[in-house]
């Protein structure tokens, strides 16, 4: 059973209005909207250009909206892009359970079989780009090459966690997130006021157009959907809560395969969530070409703080047919 989504249902309710075409979620543009379905539950996606497939994969507290500038720089440059919403999110499926990461990332190699094609480039960042880095291990036929933004490696994110202080004081939301109710309550009080906060908080300091009371107030409309912000908090909650269970130990150890397509990490210099040192060495789990680029002065989001330079380096390394360490 999945929880109706107010984004597929005419205007949308909530305490910030409709935006865009009369759906928080659906926004208008060069791209265009629809579902698919795969692994058992619906997927709202974004779709614009053609050629090969680039598969685009958002964070917390974003949803597919975050890759807008990707989207037709990528289609101009000869590929077709997708942006899809993660379970729980934007316009997919709001589902009671299945938001273990080995579960989402079977979502996203379900919407790459969907779309009809033999494999794709993933693109994630933050959360896209732990499930990224996961479907890379866990079906890696499907997955032609990799690219992660702003996340290590899950097991290099599971170390941190436990071993750096300073990385876990920066991902003291993380814990904040495994009390019950009150982190979604936190997450919609006040027109969903703590995603605009959160946001800014997490972008560099030199960034002077992102982010904007405009953009802020999309992502602010997204998370007031009924039961977003409860299923943007379960993957994180599985993550910690999982170190000490059995599935999370099989996971752990599961992710020792080694990553065998091209993968580019990028990385913004002053990222407050993810520190540079977290990200930085994940290259241990890759055996195949392997860049790391970091993005000097950027935060948390060096795709929107920067989206020319991050497009840029982004096709770049996708046409690279011969991407080198």
């Amino acid at each position: 059973m999945t929880v109706p989504d107010s984004s597929t249902s005419g205007p949308a309710a909530g305490p910030l209005g409709p935006a865009g075409s009369g759906s928080p979620v659906r926004l208008d543009g060069p791209w265009t909207h629809r579902d698919v379905a795969a692994n058992g539950a619906r997927f709202h996606i974004a779709e614009l250009g053609e050629g090969p497939l680039v598969l685009l994969l958002h964070g917390f507290p974003q949803f597919w909206w975050t890759w807008r500038h990707q989207m037709t720089a990528l289609a101009d440059a000869g590929f077709r892009a997708v942006a899809m919403d993660l379970r729980g999110v934007g316009g997919s499926d709001r589902t009671p359970r299945g938001y273990d990461p080995a579960n989402l990332a079977l979502d996203v190699t379900g919407v790459i079989r969907s779309l009809g094609e033999p494999d794709a480039a993933l693109v994630g960042h933050d959360l896209g780009g732990y499930l990224a880095w996961t479907a890379a291990v866990m079906r890696p036929k499907l997955v032609r090459r990799l690219v992660v933004s702003s996340m290590p490696h899950p097991r290099r994110w599971r170390s941190a966690m436990l071993s750096d202080f300073s990385q876990s004081r920066a991902s003291s939301y993380v814990w904040g997130f495994q009390r019950p109710w009150l982190p979604e309550r936190g997450l919609v009080a006040d027109d969903a006021a703590l995603v605009g906060r959160l946001i800014r908080e997490w972008a560099g300091p030199g960034t002077a157009d992102f982010p904007d009371d405009e953009v802020l107030d999309v992502y602010r409309r997204a998370m007031s959907i009924p039961s977003t912000a409860h299923c943007s908090i379960e993957p994180y909650r599985w993550m910690v809560r999982s170190m000490a269970r059995p599935d999370g130990a099989q996971f752990n150890r599961r992710m020792k395969r080694p990553v065998r397509v091209p993968t580019l990490h990028l990385h913004g210099s002053l990222d407050p969530a993810i520190r540079t040192r977290s990200s930085a060495g994940s290259g241990e789990y890759v055996e195949a070409p392997y860049r790391w680029r970091l993005f000097d002065g950027l935060g948390h989001f060096p795709h929107e703080e920067d989206p020319a330079g991050f497009s840029s380096e982004l096709i770049n390394w996708l046409k690279d047919p011969e991407p080198d360490r």
